[in-house]
């Protein structure tokens, strides 16, 4: 029973008509009786040509500093005072924060303490090595006394370079206790407050250093199979896109984050306006190099199990049959292929929904296409 008549074939608007029409082909048949594997059906297909396609991503980060450091105590303490916040501009050597000295000052006066008796130490030392020296000269002391004194004085003298030592370690420890900015910048992060204990080590302020700026971006990886037409990218102040700058990849992270599963990149922004200040919201703009792909229309796309698939047409005996494909990307209205379907084979893209592998069908060629 001939399911389309002569000459006419149905537009995409009639796909419901004719699933009605099939079905009661089928019907008339017999409930007992599978369809025949000879029975055709109309289809639109589109041949897969190969075309230049630029990707083109756009991206949304912020600026930051060049150069960061956390900033921390070198001993551990309770802090005293914390003199700056977040966001204000310090200068190299400032003073920071302070930990209370109550400890490290008695370890100075400790310290000093002892430097004097050393010093005491080596001055008797030294006039009782001058006596023996003066008696040994005129043969009045015996040489055992002499090497005696000269052993002392030996002594005294180490005994006082070790109390400097201790003296001068002891004023380095109290010297710790104030946290200084190691350059000129702008606090970003504070992470401790008066009052708070410390460890030798606790990062308490992030500095951002004054200089060089840039625009940092989480990136997928899927993009770094491509390469950029151009390793200089257009930024823009994601709330003033006419305030621009120009940005060169200067860093790829090496590692994928494990907690977000992207890469971070770094741009290094050229001579960046005031406008793109620390924190500021941006906008980069890449363009990849052109390459040639097959494109089809969504209409064509369907799946075999979890897998993205088309139904190919084969041009001598018109059976089609399901093949996987690997997305490339996903445009307005299409989808590109990396790989599965050759230039030149026949995709079906109107009918999908009604065939079965091996189905014979009568292709038709897509609007604007030559069978």
């Amino acid at each position: 029973m001939a399911v389309w008549q002569t000459g006419r074939w149905p537009t995409r608007g009639g796909a419901a008509c004719a699933i009605a029409l099939l079905a009661a082909s089928l019907a008339a048949c017999g409930d007992d009786k599978a369809p025949a594997a000879t029975a055709t059906l109309p289809v639109e297909t589109e041949t897969a040509v190969l075309a230049p396609v630029t990707n083109t991503v756009s991206l949304t980060g912020e600026v930051r500093a060049r150069v960061e450091s956390d900033l921390s105590f070198r001993v551990a303490g309770r802090i005293a005072t914390r003199l700056v916040d977040v966001g204000d501009t310090v200068a190299a050597g400032q003073v920071l924060a302070t930990l209370e000295t109550t400890e490290q000052a008695a370890e100075v006066a400790s310290a000093t303490a002892g430097v004097q008796s050393a010093e005491a130490t080596l001055r008797q030392a030294t006039s009782a090595f001058e006596r023996q020296k003066e008696l040994m000269k005129s043969g009045f002391t015996t040489q055992s006394s002499y090497d005696n004194a000269s052993q002392a004085l030996t002594a005294a003298d180490s005994a006082l370079k070790t109390a400097q030592a201790n003296l001068s370690t002891a004023q380095q420890q109290l010297g710790y206790t104030s946290l200084r900015a190691d350059s000129a910048g702008t606090i970003t992060t504070r992470d401790a407050e008066a009052g708070q204990v410390v460890e030798a080590a606790q990062a308490v302020f992030t500095l951002a250093h004054d200089g060089a700026r840039d625009a940092v971006f989480d990136i997928d990886e899927a993009l770094l199979t491509d390469e950029l037409k151009d390793k200089t990218l257009t930024i823009t102040l994601l709330s003033n896109p006419a305030i621009r700058a120009l940005g060169k990849v200067r860093e790829v992270a090496p590692t994928i984050d494990s907690t977000t599963g992207t890469l971070r990149i770094k741009l290094a922004i050229q001579d960046p306006p005031p406008e793109m200040g620390l924190g500021t919201s941006v906008v980069g703009v890449g363009r990849f190099q052109s390459r040639e792909v097959v494109t089809f229309p969504w209409q064509a796309f369907f799946s075999q199990g979890d897998s993205p698939a088309v139904w190919v047409v084969d041009p001598a005996s018109r059976t089609v049959s399901l093949r996987p494909v690997v997305i490339d990307s996903y445009r307005s209205g299409k989808f590109v292929l990396r790989s599965g379907v050759a230039p030149g084979e026949s995709v079906v893209t109107a009918g999908a929904q009604l065939l079965r592998p091996g189905q014979v069908v009568v292709p038709r060629p897509a609007e604007g296409q030559a069978l």
